[in-house]
């Protein structure tokens, strides 16, 4: 039998595994938004290699900053939020016990790869330091690692907030999220408006939790209803004149990452930007849901989608050590083009690109290791409380590693 072959049968057996009433778009969404994490950061994220041969973080954007266009494309958190908010309300209408349990049952399926992966780097700095790489590689690797994580804290905040979010759905109907843009927008003001300068820094952080919670409560909204077509359009039409005059009139970042060496940037925290680009793609997302359903109805495409999602968190957490496996050892072997050389020439973009196929395949080798962080061999079977202590304290040791405080 050829590979083509088992291929062809491995996406009907999972076709024919799917429960008929499993919404295929709403998957196809969560896994776009997925796969364009790692896209993103694989291609918006680069190294340096000093004198002494150590690996230092660098950014394409801070030389070709017509890319920045490629980072609206590539930052999709509004989708993937939207789909959590509309799959979180499903699943809190289906729960058998307690707000409490359900919560926690999705706490623990967020937070155990989070602790698997910190806790295995963990491990593995003191091995790697003791086999030559430098220390300064080491914090690079580390704060790459850790980059991704904030999300998952974030997702479980706005997660715990699901209830308000129902009860805000069913009283304000698809306006419930307005008043949290209203929120950014003033905080925005406050910060870049004619009173910035009297302004402290610490006010941007007001913006956390209402920016990420914006497409969440979208989300909430349209798994109650709330947002039809009509709806659709003009968050589509919304945020894309929103988004413009953001751009164009008040002179906003292009970037929707951070760029090194920039003073302002939109996403830490989030500014009126993330959630005007999140408005134009959740009414995007809405309209083409029953054509992305459609769509999916083929084998061949819905199975590399069901695999996507339950490798989620695996893929949020270890595709950064995928790019580090490949970087870390080409370090020794000086300046590899589009993985250890500066990212700035149209060189550097074209090898990067080369390079991509090389990171995805060796996440897929990792994954295949740490995969058990989110899908356990045992479910119902807890680790023992001083596995538990022992991986926390790992984690913990780890982050202020790569925070720079130790």
């Amino acid at each position: 039998m050829s590979t083509l072959t088992r291929l062809r049968a491995g996406a009907e057996r999972i076709d024919r595994k799917t429960p008929a009433h499993r919404d295929r778009a709403l998957d196809g969404l969560r896994a776009l938004a997925l796969v364009a994490v790692p896209l993103g950061h694989w291609m918006l994220g680069g190294f340096t290699l000093d004198a002494e041969g150590r690996l230092h973080n660098a950014s394409p954007l801070s030389t070709f900053g017509g890319l920045a266009p490629a980072s609206w494309l590539l930052q999709m958190l509004g989708v993937f939020f939207l789909v959590g908010g509309h799959a979180s309300v499903l699943s809190y209408r289906r729960r058998s016990g307690s707000t409490g349990a359900w919560l926690k049952g999705r706490v623990v399926r967020l937070g155990r790869p989070v602790l698997g992966v910190t806790a295995v780097w963990a491990l593995a700095a003191p091995v790697l330091y003791a086999a030559g790489v430098p220390e300064a590689t080491l914090r690079t690797g580390a704060k790459l690692v850790v980059q991704p994580l904030w999300f998952v804290g974030v997702y479980v905040v706005v997660t715990a907030l699901t209830p308000y979010c129902v009860r805000a759905s069913r009283r304000l109907g698809g306006w419930a999220a307005a008043p949290l843009l209203a929120s950014v927008a003033v905080v925005d003001f406050l910060r870049y408006g004619p009173l910035a300068g009297g302004v402290p820094s610490w006010l941007s952080l007001l913006n956390v939790l209402p920016g990420w919670l914006f497409a969440y409560q979208l989300g909430v909204d349209w798994g109650e209803r709330r947002i039809g077509r009509r709806g659709a359009w003009l968050l589509l039409v919304g945020g894309s004149v929103l988004f413009a005059a953001l751009l164009l009139v008040f002179h906003y970042p292009a970037s929707m990452v951070g760029v090194p060496g920039e003073a302002r940037t939109n996403s830490h925290p989030p500014s009126l930007l993330v959630l005007a680009l999140a408005a134009a793609q959740s009414g995007a997302a809405i309209l083409l849901r029953d054509r992305l359903g459609a769509l999916l109805a083929r084998p061949a495409l819905w199975a590399p989608v069901v695999v996507v999602n339950l490798s989620a968190m695996t893929i949020l957490c270890w595709h950064q050590s995928a790019m580090l496996a490949a970087a870390v050892p080409a370090s020794f072997a000086g300046e590899v083009a589009g993985l250890t050389t500066a990212p700035e020439t149209f060189l550097w973009l074209g090898a990067r690109l080369a390079w991509l196929p090389v990171f995805a395949g060796l996440l897929v080798l990792l994954a295949r290791h740490t995969r058990r962080f989110e899908h356990p061999a045992r479910p119902g079977r807890r680790p023992s409380a001083v596995r538990r202590a022992a991986a926390g304290l790992l984690a913990v040791g780890f982050t202020v590693f790569a925070l720079g405080l130790a």
